[in-house]
């Protein structure tokens, strides 16, 4: 899933003015999207492990992408938040047991 932080996105103003970053929930925020486009309505999910390697600014384009894991008890990804060949971010989503 490709998709692109606009400059006016009401996280920016306060991180960090001047020089806007987008925030790493905005970025999580996509990842769960995807999960939910790929497997549709879920319940509560979990993110066990995650990375934050290089930031991502407003109006760059990123993508998620999105492996998935053996299921045990629940469902398991483990995802990827990349701009052109640069991994932003990278870690597991899990669906938390009922």
């Amino acid at each position: 899933m490709r998709f692109v932080i606009g400059h006016d996105h009401p996280a920016l103003p306060g991180h960090f003015p001047g020089q806007p970053v987008v925030p790493g929930v905005v970025l999580l925020d996509r990842v769960l999207e995807a999960v939910e486009r790929e497997a549709g309505p879920l319940g509560a999910l979990l993110l066990p492990q995650v990375k934050f390697l290089q930031p991502l600014l407003p109006g760059e384009e990123a993508r998620v992408e999105l492996e998935p894991l053996a299921a045990s008890p629940g469902a398991r990804w483990r995802f990827r938040v990349l701009r052109g060949d640069a991994l932003l971010a990278s870690g597991d989503v899990a669906e938390a047991a009922s």
